[in-house]
């Protein structure tokens, strides 16, 4: 053999080890994750309750790698970052109040993914089952927890073509009375009678068991409008509002607006509207927010920002100080106490 050819079977040894050696290190990095992610000291299996009463936490989906990756899971609202009680009950999405849950669920089937919608009692016991046309964004209960709502992707609608659409429903979750889509309410804008083919609605945050707030979207703008249940009516409020979440005081809503400068794919900031003055303000957070936040109490604001997965993060809502982590690993949280 060749001194060449020699120095090729070396070089070849070489790389085969060090691919190996790759993979190994890949599947211990791999292992840790999922050790980590069990819930570390403390955590683990356990009860999760979203009944009031009792000391105040957070209920939340984890995303920590390991057995219970998406799980609904609980820590002390002092201590959210702490170790996690995770329930075995699975959502992609989340929201809670007064003892009822919405569970935004996937499940893969043989031929295709479907989703569903579940309420959940105060022990997460499933309640109702309802069938989803998409892939669920977002979700909310009224603070008596009589309603609910959810926003999910669709596609196939024709003037959507290539791209999603959204289809927002809300349910009576103690009749199961279901109003499929807000597409269906008679919408008022600037005074006159408002349709069009391309009207988009997300981001339900309830007034009460009646009346809410969302966001429409239609011909590249968007508007908050204003929703009454029962006459299935809504109103524009204002423009370049987004994810409304309507404070526990009902004084203040919190919103994604469109920032111009911003990157095309991330293009939003995080703002407080007062309801009495309807003046706005950003928060102190300088990153784009891309989700319906929540209100821990009338002062403070919890949100998600992307990283490996997701973490949590909150900010005052009256844009006093900066934002700082609040969870590592977790989205869609609900206060219960």
């Amino acid at each position: 053999m060749t001194n060449r050819n020699k120095l090729l079977v070396l070089l070849a040894s070489v790389l085969a080890l060090a691919s190996v050696a790759g993979v190994v290190g890949w599947s211990y990095q791999a292992d840790r994750k999922n050790h980590v992610g069990a819930g570390g000291p403390g955590g683990g299996a356990g009860t999760v309750s979203l009944a009031s009463g009792g000391p105040p936490r957070i209920v939340f989906r984890s995303l920590k790698y390991g057995p219970h990756r998406d799980e609904l899971s609980s820590a002390p609202a002092d201590a959210p970052d702490g170790p996690r009680t995770y329930s075995g009950v699975k959502c992609i999405r989340f929201y809670a109040a007064a003892g009822t849950g919405i569970c935004l669920q996937s499940e893969m089937g043989v031929y295709a993914e479907t989703y569903t919608a579940l309420v959940l009692d105060s022990d997460l016991h499933v309640t109702r089952r309802v069938p989803l046309a998409g892939i669920p964004n977002r979700s909310r209960v009224s603070p008596s927890g009589h309603m609910a709502a959810w926003t999910v992707f669709v596609g196939g609608d024709s003037y959507a073509q290539k791209t999603f659409s959204t289809r927002t429903s809300i349910l009576d979750t103690r009749t199961g009375a279901l109003q499929p889509s807000l597409e269906e309410y008679a919408v008022t804008k600037d005074g006159k009678p408002f349709h069009r083919a391309d009207a988009n609605f997300w981001g339900v945050t309830f007034i009460d068991d009646e009346h809410f707030y969302a966001t429409l979207g239609t011909g590249g703008q968007t508007y908050l409008i204003h929703g009454d249940v029962s006459t299935k009516t809504a109103t524009t409020v204002r423009n370049n509002v987004e994810c409304p979440s309507l404070s526990p005081d009902g004084t203040k809503i919190a919103f994604k607006k469109r920032v111009p400068g911003l990157p095309t794919n991330l293009p939003w900031r995080l703002y407080v509207l007062d309801l009495e003055t309807m003046k706005e303000h950003p928060v102190a957070e300088t990153r784009s927010v891309d989700d319906q936040a929540v209100w821990s109490d009338d002062h403070n604001l919890v949100y998600s920002l992307p990283d490996f997965s997701a973490d949590l993060y909150t900010v005052p809502a009256d844009g006093s100080s900066a934002s700082r982590a609040l969870a590592h690993e977790a989205l869609a949280p609900a206060w219960i106490g």
